[in-house]
């Protein structure tokens, strides 16, 4: 049986997540393909629980899945080698967090990072352009791991109000791109920040404590949360508490 799928143009609004295509269709998530990368509709696609996914050659292609992988900030699990690894790190003054040092270089070093698995990336030339301008309107961010005076690793998020959407990372170094995600887990705790968007499933996000919670509960979420004033984009080594001390030792 042939399967529906909305062919956007640019600027129209995006079909109802709830009409995504299920797990007994090929490709479960998938809500909508073509439409623009612009600042416009990127933003309106966050603020539904939507984002962009497409590889090389392919149309954009929007989705929404059911379930969604989210990151509690309270439910963060900073095992016990990882936790002296980021106590080490915070006590060492060659070291330091960066909100938006690079953007340009830390997007660029996802893109080409190899993964396990993978082939290719789905971080595309136009992707890169689009969270660039992205990042440009205040939307988009990046949180640096830099050791002595080098960027070691690092991960960029889209941020709406206190919705937080992770979208990838990269390290150079071990556990680099980790103390960024634990660095942006305590500046999500002490602004008020409850979950940060993991979008999928996998076995290195559910180790640190996310777990999948039904889209239609995610969309509220992101539809409450987006609506409230940003809080400052920006790391005081001070942050650091609101995650160490209360963290649990697994």
């Amino acid at each position: 049986m042939a399967m529906h799928l909305p062919w956007l143009q640019p600027g129209d609004p995006f079909p109802d997540p709830s009409q995504a295509w299920d797990q007994q269709q090929p490709a479960p998530g998938l809500l909508a393909a073509g439409g623009a990368l612009d600042i416009d509709s990127l933003q309106r696609a966050y603020a539904r629980g939507i984002f962009p996914w497409f590889s090389e050659g392919q149309p954009i292609l929007w989705w929404s899945t059911d379930p969604r992988m989210v990151l509690f900030t309270e439910e963060f699990r900073l095992h016990r080698s990882l936790r002296k690894t980021v106590a080490r790190f915070a006590s060492d003054p060659r070291n330091e967090i960066r909100f938006d040092g690079d953007f340009h270089a830390v997007i660029h070093a996802c893109a080409t990072s190899e993964r396990p698995g993978q082939s290719g990336t789905w971080i595309v030339p136009a992707m890169v352009s689009a969270y660039e301008a992205f990042h440009r309107a205040g939307f988009a961010h990046s949180v640096e791991t830099w050791i002595d005076g080098r960027l070691a690793g690092g991960l960029y998020c889209v941020v709406l109000g206190r919705a937080v959407f992770g979208e990838s990372m990269f390290t150079r170094a071990p556990d680099a791109s980790k103390i960024a995600l634990a660095a942006l887990v305590a500046w999500c705790r002490q602004a008020g920040v409850v979950a940060i968007d993991c979008q999928q499933n996998t076995r290195h996000l559910a180790s640190l404590g996310a777990r999948e919670i039904p889209r239609a509960e995610f969309v509220q979420h992101v539809a409450t949360q987006s609506r409230l004033p940003p809080a400052p984009w920006r790391f005081e080594p001070v942050y650091w508490n609101a995650l160490l001390p209360h963290t649990s030792q697994a």
